[in-house]
């Protein structure tokens, strides 16, 4: 459930920056107008928004890019660094996808040249940090993915002069902490992807700055709590990832005030109970969850402490995914039930 689930509800506000890059390839499928088939030639496309080029070995990397470049790839090479004056003459770039390099850093002054940028992949390198004023000329900046790079710490000073930021993504790093104020000015922030790091725990004002996010994706840390008031600044979040961490515990009031969420995964971790009138504010409409939750592989004790839960359940058991690995680890009398049966059980 918890790899569909991210597939599925990822895409909308994770996909969607690439759509361009999609249209691109379909149109080399499709027209060959204005490509170049040499092997050591990257495949360009022509249209009335701009030049689009994409590189990849034994493609060579050009030395000069079109004034009207509007998209550029380089990806799967075996690089180490850029040269600073890669994008220089190309003012008009709006996407830049770097992913699968070995790029160990990149000059401050890269992104100088192309103030219009607006999408920044530069997944699956080997970035351990980003230079100060990398972005301090990317204000039109939406997307930046960082996603399967070795970055062990992160400093708030490396992401500053994004103001119009909507999607970062920082999954699949070695991210042990995380500084305070991290967010304080991203208020366009939609989407966090903080998944399959090493967070154990997280600053408490981690969501303050964003003013309407809607996803939050913490899935496979080593997170033991969720605090009370972590998720307060976020009303209208809508999908929550918190699977396969170590969470033991979920504080009274967690989600309290989450008045639109839509998908609930808590999935593959330890918990064993929940503080009574935690569900009270989860699916009591008919948008509430509409996309599902997950529960499932918890040691769950099914004795009375767990009967607001079952109670909920009974009425939610439509929405819930899992349901078969959704079972109790103990008393021994209902040892290995489903949750759902004990629930029917219950009075």
């Amino acid at each position: 459930m918890s790899s569909w689930s991210r597939q599925r509800l990822q895409s909308p506000g994770g996909v969607q920056p690439y759509l361009s890059r999609t249209l691109f390839l379909l149109l080399l499928a499709v027209s060959a107008w204005g490509v170049t088939l040499s092997p050591k030639d990257c495949q360009v496309f022509h249209s009335e928004n701009g030049t689009s080029i994409s590189c990849q070995p034994p493609a060579e990397i050009p030395s000069h890019l079109p004034a009207d470049t509007v998209y550029l790839a380089v990806e799967f090479f075996n690089l180490t660094h850029l040269p600073a004056d890669i994008l220089q003459g190309a003012s008009k770039l709006q996407e830049l996808h770097l992913s699968t390099n070995g790029l160990e850093d990149l000059s401050p002054e890269l992104l100088q040249p192309v103030p219009q940028l607006r999408v920044l992949d530069l997944t699956r390198n080997a970035l351990t940090r980003l230079l100060p004023g990398l972005f301090q000329t990317s204000a039109a900046l939406n997307t930046l993915v960082l996603k399967e790079n070795q970055l062990e710490v992160l400093e708030a000073s490396w992401l500053h002069g994004l103001k119009a930021l909507g999607h970062l993504d920082l999954s699949g790093n070695r991210l042990r902490k995380l500084p305070p104020g991290l967010l304080a000015n991203f208020t366009l922030l939609r989407t966090l992807d903080l998944g399959e790091n090493q967070l154990e725990t997280l600053p408490p004002d981690l969501l303050r700055g964003p003013l309407q996010l809607e996803r939050l994706h913490l899935e496979g840390n080593r997170l033991q709590v969720l605090e009370k008031d972590l998720l307060v600044p976020q009303p209208d979040l809508r999908y929550l990832f918190l699977n396969c961490n170590k969470l033991a515990r979920v504080a009274a009031g967690a989600f309290q005030g989450l008045r639109q969420l839509d998908m609930l995964d808590l999935s593959n971790n330890s918990l064993a109970s929940v503080p009574e009138g935690l569900w009270a504010s989860l699916g009591q409409s008919n948008r509430d969850l509409r996309d599902g939750f997950d529960i499932s592989r918890n040691p769950w004790i099914c004795d009375r402490k767990l009967s607001d839960l079952l109670r909920w359940l009974k009425a939610q058991q439509d929405k819930m995914f899992s349901q078969g690995d959704t079972r109790c680890a103990g008393p021994e009398a209902v040892k290995g039930q489903p949750l759902l049966a004990v629930a029917q059980l219950a009075q």
